[in-house]
């Protein structure tokens, strides 16, 4: 009886565990429906205001938002509160997509929008669904988890190929050439996977290449920026 009891209590956990996700997706949804176009930029948590990286992200972040983009982030402190605070500067949508860790991460005071999620693969799904470019700055283990799930989706047509850009070669490179000079010879991935990548040194690379591609697009027709 404790056994069948403890299975019907566990049935229950999981039912509720399917309406709270349910229900974060709803949340996502509703909030960031009409956002478009956006950009959603990934980067290290760990970075201060001093550091070169937030300035160039700022920037970036500006520039895309001067340019008509939302900027779409992880609502976090680094990189995410350098792009959110160059959105606000903008005057364009600034989206926090926070997340609850063990060690609290505060949301940065830089959004317009915030929603703090439970469930990380909602979180993910907020960050690509809305976006029409990645740029990917330097980060560590939840910003390679990114990039990689974003190459993914695009790499089994889950979504259209929106620019992928990462920025600073010199730190990435190591990351490129393993995948050319170990994944590739294996036959892991293919050739025609890198050309989903483009790397940029400078803030005047990224901007050209998320408008360019944007324009190129919106010549065929909103709906290519759909799926």
């Amino acid at each position: 009886m404790a056994y069948e009891y403890e299975i019907n209590e566990m049935a229950k956990e999981e039912s509720w565990r399917m309406f709270r996700i349910m229900g974060e997706l709803v949340e996502g949804f509703d909030t960031l429906s009409g956002i478009e176009p956006a950009v959603s930029i990934y980067g290290s948590a760990r970075i201060t205001p001093d550091d070169e990286l937030y300035a160039q992200t700022q920037e970036i972040a500006r520039r895309l938002g001067e340019s008509g983009f939302s900027i779409i982030t992880g609502g976090g402190p680094g990189v995410m509160e350098a792009a959110n605070q160059g959105a606000m500067e903008a005057g364009v949508t600034s989206v926090g997509l926070n997340i609850e860790l063990p060690e609290e991460q505060a949301p940065n005071i830089y959004t317009t929008k915030s929603i703090t999620f439970h469930h990380f693969f909602v979180r993910k799904v907020m960050l690509v669904k809305y976006a029409t470019a990645f740029v990917i700055m330097p980060g560590g283990m939840g910003t390679l988890d990114e990039v990689t799930e974003v190459l993914t989706l695009m790499q089994t047509f889950k979504i259209k190929p929106f620019p992928v850009i990462m920025y600073d070669s010199q730190y990435w490179n190591g990351f490129l050439e393993w995948l050319r000079s170990v994944v590739l010879p294996r036959g892991y991935v293919s050739e025609e996977d890198f050309n989903l990548l483009r790397i940029c040194d400078e803030p005047d690379e990224v901007i050209e290449a998320v408008c360019e591609w944007y324009v190129k697009q919106q010549v065929i027709g909103k709906r290519a920026l759909d799926r």
